[in-house]
């Protein structure tokens, strides 16, 4: 088992490689090493899997250049599900069918994940999603794992925050999409023990362009003293702009689902003030010196930006930590022997990852807590980290 020093150390250096001094078995040295991962890089949610493909891209570049993982080269092979849950069905049935991948890294979104949970857990190969929902984990499923914070722990980092504020009486406007629905029920199950009450509750669609009706029913609850915005894409973005148009002069918090600097841009000037919790990336050079991510964070946000020119997003981390992690498990199993593989993802312990420190074990196939979680608002067209 890896310490976290050692992981930090293997992390900053960009690759997993084999240092456990293990080497391949004699015939299987000109074989790769298949990463298989189906992700929404196109359509509504291609601000997820865009830059998670790239991510995969230019560590998988990298590592086969500091020589493979047991002597294996690393072979990629991707489909674009473009968001859609019946087309990532039938890319997971390819990659597990015709391109016998090893292990899988993906999806982007909550929808396509929980679409193919069956499919994997039928082939029994391992599968580290990188999508949000609880209940992608919840209950514990033998063969998937997730690298993303859960929305249940967005929901009780907003409502620390609020309880910070004393901020009691909400309105809630959410997505329907796989991710807005689930983390609208997660917070709803959620407030009574943080004294919390929902005195409005307000939906849009994944096509909609205008929500000022739910907004303004928001605004005309009496009572309501904050608004919370379960949801992901663009339309958290259009909420943001129809809030301030409004004039609705009340806290708003989105949720991790808006990490980017993509939202800032599609928000403007109207994500002035607006919190949210997110994983440590997004504010890697506000960090504590001291603090075990911070090294892993600049160290791949530095690499991605300067890669591709443009900035780092929480997704694009989700998928460097689940490409570590199944990497590192191969080296650990010495072979890409699916169940030794997925007994060691299982043991993961000590990983310092962009979201946070995990520890994994048989009923937690996650293993972030609270901690990994901060609470960051917009300023000045920035990130800054509320105290």
């Amino acid at each position: 088992m890896f310490s976290t020093a050692r992981w930090r150390d293997l992390a900053v250096a960009g690759t997993i490689l084999a240092t456990a001094g293990l080497s391949a078995p004699p015939g299987l040295a000109a074989e790769p090493i298949r990463i298989g991962t189906f992700l929404s890089v196109t359509g509504p949610a291609s601000f997820l899997g865009d830059p998670e493909l790239k991510t995969l891209q230019m560590y998988v570049e990298k590592i086969n250049a500091g020589g493979g993982v047991l002597g294996r080269k690393v072979e990629l092979v991707h489909y674009d599900d473009a968001g859609d849950a019946k087309k990532a069905q039938t890319d997971v049935k390819r990659l597990i069918s015709s391109d016998n991948v090893d292990v899988i890294v993906g999806g982007s979104t909550t929808g396509t994940t929980m679409a193919v949970v069956p499919l994997v857990e039928k082939a029994e190969i391992p599968m580290i999603s990188l999508a949000g929902a609880a209940a992608i984990v919840e209950p514990v499923k033998k063969w998937v794992f997730k690298t993303p914070h859960t929305d249940r722990m967005a929901c009780a980092k907003i409502f620390e925050d609020m309880e910070k504020r004393g901020l009691k009486k909400i309105g809630m406007i959410s997505g329907t999409d796989g991710f807005g629905k689930s983390m609208q029920d997660e917070c709803k199950s959620l407030v009574a023990a943080y004294g919390i009450q929902v005195l409005a509750d307000e939906t849009y669609g994944p096509k909609d362009t205008d929500m000022t009706p739910q907004l303004t029913k928001i605004k005309n609850t009496a009572g309501v003293q904050a608004v919370l915005n379960p949801g992901f894409g663009q339309g958290p973005a259009i909420v943001t702009r129809n809030f301030k148009q409004l004039g609705i002069g009340l806290p708003l918090y989105q949720s991790h689902g808006v990490a980017s600097k993509k939202f800032i841009e599609l928000a403007g000037d109207a994500a002035e003030g607006v919190r949210l919790p997110a994983a440590g990336l997004v504010v890697a050079d506000k960090l504590a010196a001291a603090d075990p991510q911070k090294a892993v964070c600049l160290s791949y946000m530095q690499a991605y930006e300067k890669a591709f020119g443009q900035a780092v997003s929480t997704f694009g981390g989700h998928a460097y930590d689940g490409l570590q992690m199944a990497l590192a498990a191969i080296s650990r199993a010495g072979s890409t022997d699916k169940a030794k593989v997925r007994a060691e993802i299982e043991k993961t312990s000590g990983y310092v990852g962009t979201g946070g420190i995990v520890n994994l074990s048989a009923t937690d196939h996650m293993g972030l807590d609270l901690s990994a979680f901060h609470m960051i608002e917009i300023r000045g067209g920035d990130w800054t980290i509320v105290n």
